[in-house]
């Protein structure tokens, strides 16, 4: 890959991510659309094109102005899921390089190359939190674990390809996140959770598995961003 396409990932995981703090959205928007965005609609898009063998301002060609818009479309979408109140289009007109006036036709665009499928009952963030109240309820030591840490690893994985593809298998990685931020955030002294048997009890992953991924993500957190 080059590092031209690297390099655009990362500035628009930076561009949804900015974008979803200064619009004050919750965790579970940002998330929902991180995942409608790079795990469904930027791997379709190509396909799409194929297929549709069709032509039009906002897909060719796809410039990074393009994908910006429909980053915002994404949280858009998400917002009108998860949130009470949707957003208004004139809040994301401050994030746009171009004023968007048809978001109608660019949400049935960014539909259509998904085929409809905008479920995030099963992203790795609602099962990742879902763990964390569940772990908080069993252990004390749930109070210690930093689950600000556990979204700025899932952050931090977006940005490059090759650790995005852990989402595909959200579940594991869910598991793995949390494990992780067990091991970084809670004081030695107070690891007395059996947090590999529970996890593979609560999951049904093996702790192999988890342990082969927490590995692979501590490797990336800590030495790809060292803080």
């Amino acid at each position: 890959m080059s590092t031209e396409i690297v390099h655009l990932r990362r500035r628009l995981v930076e561009f949804l991510i900015q974008s979803s703090t200064q619009l004050e959205l919750p965790p579970i928007v940002k998330y929902s659309a991180l995942s409608l965005f790079f795990d469904r609609f930027r791997p379709s898009v190509v396909r799409f094109l194929q297929r549709k063998k069709a032509e039009h301002w906002l897909l060719q060609p796809l410039t990074e102005s393009n994908l910006q818009l429909f980053v915002l479309v994404s949280i858009w979408i998400s917002c009108k899921m998860h949130c009470a109140r949707g957003l208004s289009v004139h809040s994301l007109k401050s994030f746009g390089d171009k004023v968007i006036t048809e978001q109608l036709f660019m949400e049935l665009v960014f539909l259509r190359v998904l085929k409809f499928d905008i479920g995030t009952l099963n992203i790795a963030y609602t099962l990742l939190e879902d763990l964390f109240i569940q772990f908080k309820e069993v252990s004390k030591v749930g109070e210690l674990l930093n689950f600000e840490a556990c979204m700025e690893m899932m952050d931090l994985l977006y940005e490059i390809e090759e650790t995005s593809l852990l989402y595909q298998s959200s579940t594991s990685l869910a598991a793995s996140i949390l494990v992780s931020s067990y091991i970084i955030t809670v004081p030695k002294q107070q690891y007395d959770f059996p947090i590999l048997p529970w996890v593979k009890m609560v999951t049904n992953k093996e702790e192999k598995e988890v342990v082969e991924l927490v590995g692979y993500i501590l490797d990336h957190i800590l030495y790809s961003h060292p803080s």
